[in-house]
């Protein structure tokens, strides 16, 4: 009896595909999570920096837009919009991925803890990416400066997900 119990569990522990298991290793993150705790409570819901009351003015970037340094190699999935930035007229190769729709476009963008530059070898299908989507990859903590800002993370996107609202 033993046996054809051990031998059922092996059996369905073959049929479960080796991704449903990496996935346990996915680190499925929301945008607060890429702020240090100590710059949490500079950042509204919308991941801008507050107003500052005694100047009138935004925070300074200088002063907020910290990586988490803890979360450098690690495999993450995380929804955004996209603004493409390399590709042709079928895939995308390289995007900045934003918290919210206008990222990048109004002055001024968010701070760098609050973009991230994707890198995505094999190419995003086009018709992907005009909505929210999840982007699945492996996250670095560098800085890398674009004509439209400075993006404190970048990924090396391997997958593209539907986002579920």
């Amino acid at each position: 009896m033993k046996k054809t119990i051990l031998l059922i569990c092996w059996l369905i522990t073959l049929a479960i595909p080796a991704h449903a298991m990496a996935n346990e290793d996915i680190l499925v993150l929301d945008w607060i999570d890429l702020v240090p705790e100590s710059e949490r409570n500079q950042f509204d819901a919308m991941g801008m920096p507050m107003a500052n009351n005694h100047s009138g003015g935004a925070v300074e970037q200088s002063k907020v837009g910290s990586v988490r340094q803890e979360l450098n190699g690690s495999e993450v999935k995380i929804p955004g919009f996209v603004i493409p930035l390399e590709g042709d007229d079928e895939k995308i190769t390289e995007f900045l991925l934003v918290p919210y729709f206008g990222a990048c476009i109004h002055v001024p963008p968010p701070p760098p803890n609050q973009i991230i530059y994707v890198k995505f070898p094999q190419g995003a299908p086009i018709q992907q990416l005009w909505d929210v989507i999840y982007v699945i990859g492996k996250l670095k903590t560098e800085t890398m400066n674009h004509e439209l800002a400075e993006t404190g993370y970048i990924l090396e996107g391997t997958a593209i997900a539907e986002y579920d609202y």
